[in-house]
């Protein structure tokens, strides 16, 4: 893989999908449907994934291309693939509540080793360079020419004094019930693949997730925060959270930097 390439293609595309997704939110009014998995689904999820699906098709033929849209015609035979989120936090969007994300990622041997995630209604913009360090840019963003780039990495936690990030629509009994096994200074509550940026910057110290997730939703955002220095663990073990799974669901799992001494399930 030429990750030089990657890198410019993964970012270019998340840009230009974001471009889509924000002029179908900035709209009067868009249509919600309903998957057959219950989850909803708008034009700008349809629109940013066929974007994105035809430029990483053209620009990476031979690799493997899974995505939420098209998940239905996907099997998993491949450890090496591309995987993309094309909307991550549709019900923020349907909402108009700004935390919502682009999340493409390239997934080696099982492991999310290049990643970008793109906020557009936050203007937040991070991902892996082609050497696996992550960086956020600052904006504005233009599309083939890279700005202001800082290295980020994540914090040296304070285990009597931690800084917690949940799941805005999905946070509920067991993740406070788990929460509440720390020494906790501030939580605070994010929508999408912002909570592994969060903890990427060094903004939050962990990210515990008691819920359903997909591998879309998540590998972006576990390669920022690997290359930000973090890791993602399955919840019940502590084991890392590997990719390729059999219907790309995911276990519980807690991102966290390397600091916070874990506590059991």
């Amino acid at each position: 893989m030429d990750y030089q390439a990657l890198t410019q293609t993964i970012r270019r595309l998340a840009l230009e999908a974001g471009d889509l997704i924000m002029d179908i939110y900035n709209s009067d009014d868009f249509d919600v449907k309903v998957k057959s998995d219950d989850s909803p689904v708008t034009a700008a999820d349809e629109a940013a994934d066929a974007h994105i699906s035809k430029g990483l098709r053209a620009a990476f033929p031979d690799v493997v291309l899974v995505t939420e849209e098209q998940s239905a015609s996907h099997s998993q035979n491949a450890q090496t693939f591309l995987i993309v989120d094309p909307l991550d936090g549709t019900k923020e969007f349907i909402n108009r509540r700004g935390d919502f994300t682009v999340n493409i990622a390239l997934v080696e041997d099982g492991v999310p080793t290049r990643g970008v995630v793109y906020a557009p209604a936050r203007e937040r913009l991070f991902y892996t360079q082609a050497h696996g360090a992550t960086v956020e840019e600052k904006g504005p963003f233009a599309k083939d020419d890279i700005g202001d780039v800082t290295a980020i990495s994540v914090s040296k936690p304070d285990n009597s004094a931690l800084m917690v990030v949940a799941s805005k629509s999905h946070r509920d009994a067991d993740t406070d019930a788990y929460i509440n096994k720390y020494q906790v200074a501030d939580s605070k509550s994010a929508g999408s693949s912002l909570k592994f940026c969060l903890v990427a910057t060094g903004e939050a110290d962990i990210y515990p997730r008691l819920g359903r997730t997909m591998e879309w939703d998540t590998a972006a955002g576990h390669a920022v925060l690997t290359g930000a220095g973090g890791r993602v663990v399955r919840f019940d073990d502590h084991s890392e959270l590997a990719y390729g799974k059999a219907e790309f669901a995911n276990p519980f799992f807690i991102a966290y930097a390397p600091g916070v001494d874990l506590e059991k399930p």
